[in-house]
């Protein structure tokens, strides 16, 4: 019986689109989750794909080529050490075992050096893209023994995004944990992308009062110059999404952010290395901020805050706010 020339572990959104997307290249994926019923969600909702499915560990392994090529997309922190010792009885010299999650840089040069130690070989690889880059073509930054990455190179570069000078977003970055800090760079340079978004809609709607249908006008034009950027075009559609009663979302929707730690990383690295990086910690600390709403909420009826001040020219003030929505 032929054996799989890859095999993912763990069917949440991100590893069931990364398994489609691998296998819409013309791979037969072994897949694995820690619950059978995963497992067999995903297999009744694509039947006719080449996705087989495994229910224990060692079957599991044991239907991969050596050496044997396993992509790992769970929670980041214990799942992760978790599902590793799951697999180690049963891998042999030589394997790779691919961490795509969103994990911690100093986490992943501990867990190449003892894999290391052990004869195998471990790759931390950033995904950026989501749910629809996962299944459509991410950026991928993989990180670890170059060696290893030369025998997953081929799967990766043909499920990434494509650049627009043809060539595929993926590229080797280091040792260790290189690739799991670029993509925990990346996205702390997200964190303050989208503060500036979001103080620039503060402005536009609370000071100059603009309804959410100029706002999302506003950033349409912002979208077809120099700002153009994907946060940039999924925000102008968010003004004008409407919930079932016909009210604007953005008016509506609970005003907390949540976080995933990878923008408060990059803040710490940044103060362990001793460079400044004041933009990225304060969108943290705002994301801290919006989190705390009851304490909000009481302040809001002590403090009175500032008070809008009248502006001129509408259209010049937008000008002067679209240079500062990204910094140059």
């Amino acid at each position: 019986m032929s054996k799989q020339q890859i095999g993912v572990v763990g069917m949440a959104v991100m590893g069931r689109n990364l398994a489609l997307n691998i296998e819409s290249r013309g791979y037969t994926v072994s897949v694995f989750n820690r619950s059978r019923e995963k497992t067999e969600e995903v297999i009744a909702e694509n039947t006719g794909k080449k996705l087989v499915p495994y229910y224990t560990v060692q079957e599991f392994v044991e239907s991969l080529e050596t050496p044997r090529r396993i992509l790992l997309m769970v929670k980041a922190g214990a799942g992760t050490d978790s599902a590793i010792d799951s697999l180690k009885p049963y891998l042999d010299k030589g394997d790779i075992i691919i961490d795509g999650g969103n994990t911690f840089f100093q986490d992943t040069i501990r867990r190449n050096r003892e894999l290391s130690a052990e004869g195998f070989n471990f790759i931390g690889t950033g995904v950026s893209g989501g749910e629809e880059g996962a299944l459509k073509g991410p950026s991928i930054m993989p990180g670890g023994q170059k060696e290893a990455y030369e025998l997953v190179a081929p799967i990766l570069k043909q499920i990434a995004a494509v650049a627009e000078d043809g060539e595929p977003c993926v590229t080797y970055i280091g040792a260790d944990g290189a690739g799991h800090y670029v993509k925990m760079v990346h996205n702390g340079i997200e964190y303050g992308d989208m503060q500036l978004i979001a103080e620039a809609y503060a402005l536009l709607k609370g000071g100059l009062a603009l309804s959410n249908e100029e706002l999302a006008q506003t950033f349409t034009e912002w979208n077809e110059g120099e700002l153009s950027s994907y946060l940039i075009d999924i925000t102008k559609d968010i003004f004008t999404k409407k919930d079932e009663e016909g009210k604007y979302l953005v008016d509506v929707i609970l005003d907390e952010a949540a976080n995933k730690g990878t923008g408060k990383w990059t803040s710490q690295s940044s103060l362990d290395l001793g460079e400044p990086l004041s933009l990225i910690t304060e969108s943290v600390f705002a994301r801290y901020i919006s989190s705390l709403k009851d304490q909000r909420v009481a302040a809001s009826k002590v403090l009175s805050g500032p008070q809008a001040q009248p502006v001129g020219d509408k259209a010049e003030f937008i000008e002067k706010s679209s240079s500062r929505v990204v910094p140059r």
